[in-house]
């Protein structure tokens, strides 16, 4: 029979005998099995405890880093809108201040008062202070020339 050609999807088998320790053995395993896949090691369970307790701290705290920002964002804000009410306020008055000078007042004090002339072609001189700041300082008497 060893020789024989067999056509098909299938090959048969020559008669062979059932292995009793074979079907012993495999009615015991599936048990084996069972029993080792519901038991967890000590190692596992605190491996996954502390796993566990790291994802919640580590939740908290994003939690409460959000909160935090969110409540400064809500800071900034107000302090922004307070600043912008300062600043109006300070805007409106400055020009009440401005409004209420009368400068040919003031011109005419200066003059008759206190003796005030106008600067001369000769008294008026001119600083450059190479910075490009809007004023000078003066540490020294200036030179006359």
């Amino acid at each position: 029979m060893a020789n024989e050609y067999i056509r098909g999807n299938t090959v048969r088998k020559i008669n062979e005998q059932p292995n009793e320790k074979k079907d012993r053995f495999h009615v015991q395993e599936p048990q084996k099995k069972n029993r080792r896949r519901h038991h967890m090691s000590l190692g596992y369970l605190v491996f996954l405890s502390m796993a566990m307790v790291l994802m919640v701290g580590t939740l908290a705290w994003y939690i409460n880093l959000q909160s935090q920002i969110k409540n400064s964002v809500k800071h900034v804000a107000q302090l922004e809108s307070q600043l912008n009410a300062l600043k109006q306020d300070n805007d409106e008055a400055y020009n009440r201040a401005n409004g209420n000078v009368d400068l040919d007042e003031v011109k005419r004090i200066a003059i008759q008062e206190y003796g005030m002339t106008y600067a001369s072609e000769g008294q008026i001189i001119t600083y450059s202070d190479g910075g490009g700041n809007d004023y000078v300082r003066q540490i020294a008497p200036i030179p006359h020339e």
